[in-house]
């Protein structure tokens, strides 16, 4: 964990999940003062609730407004994926759930934040080139692999300078994945992406070996993701198994604050 840096006074996180860019934050030298949360899942917020006590939960997305809210410094989120993945059905912003990307533009336009940080998946060119106009800016991709044993590729855009990605340290741990009818093994050395149903038992579950008892705990996937152990405790492992495949990778995002280098902190002085 990198030794407090500076202070930034408000954070909005909308579909802030188990609030990973809380740990962010931390992990990247960064306090904020004030927290605010949008995320309407229970399970989530108990998460959120049990690890970070002082966050203020606004409820639905598209109840917020700028005009009820202090100035803004960092407004990031997530917003949901399943109408962009490649593994989804590609319903662009038709799906309910992929639109809820313009209440991100429209609370980036309302409250006019400092900096902004918007993370998605993998997903077609043309999807990627209309959030890339309604931001203004060009995303980069990052696989998680560069920090943590987890092949996850995501894509984020930002205002906030991007500091040299490391490489790709040399991982060489044997994983396996269920694909509802046979193990297919992953020969990359890192983990298969954790998905939100790798709890179910059904599809794309990781495992250590070609057998359904031995797959990853829910321990060993906060790991993969940069949270302390037992960061989601307290519930059931299905739970448990959702919210982090649904979560940020705590590392990643944390290089991506460390780039709020010297001459911005100056703003917060």
């Amino acid at each position: 964990m990198v030794k407090n840096q500076f202070d930034i006074n408000v954070t909005l996180s909308l579909f802030d999940g188990i609030s990973c860019g809380q740990e962010a934050l931390k992990k990247a030298g960064i306090s904020t003062r004030i927290y605010l949360a949008s995320e309407i899942e229970k399970f989530p917020k108990q998460i959120t609730r049990k690890n970070h006590p002082l966050t203020v939960q606004l409820g639905n997305v598209t109840t917020i407004v700028a005009e009820d809210l202090p100035h803004v410094n960092l407004l990031m989120g997530g917003s949901p994926c399943q109408g962009f993945s490649f593994a989804g059905k590609q319903l662009n912003f038709d799906d309910p759930r992929s639109s809820l990307f313009f209440e991100f533009v429209r609370l980036l336009k309302e409250c006019k934040p400092d900096y902004f940080l918007l993370e998605n998946v993998m997903m077609k060119q043309s999807y990627q080139d209309v959030i890339s106009e309604h931001l203004g800016v060009q995303p980069v991709m990052i696989n998680s692999d560069r920090f943590v044993q987890q092949n996850r590729k995501r894509i984020y855009w930002t205002n906030i300078p991007i500091d040299n990605i490391p490489n790709r340290p040399n991982w060489n741990k044997q994983y396996y994945q269920w694909r509802r009818v046979y193990f297919r093994e992953n020969k990359s050395g890192v983990c298969p992406t954790l998905t939100a149903n790798m709890g179910t038992g059904g599809h794309n579950v990781p495992l250590y070996s070609k057998n359904l008892k031995d797959k990853l705990t829910p321990v060993d996937c906060e790991r993969l993701q940069g949270l302390p152990d037992n960061y989601t405790k307290n519930l059931s492992n299905t739970a448990r198994y959702k919210a982090l495949g649904n979560g940020w990778t705590v590392d990643v995002i944390a290089h991506i604050l460390q780039g709020l280098n010297k001459n911005e902190q100056k703003r917060y002085a």
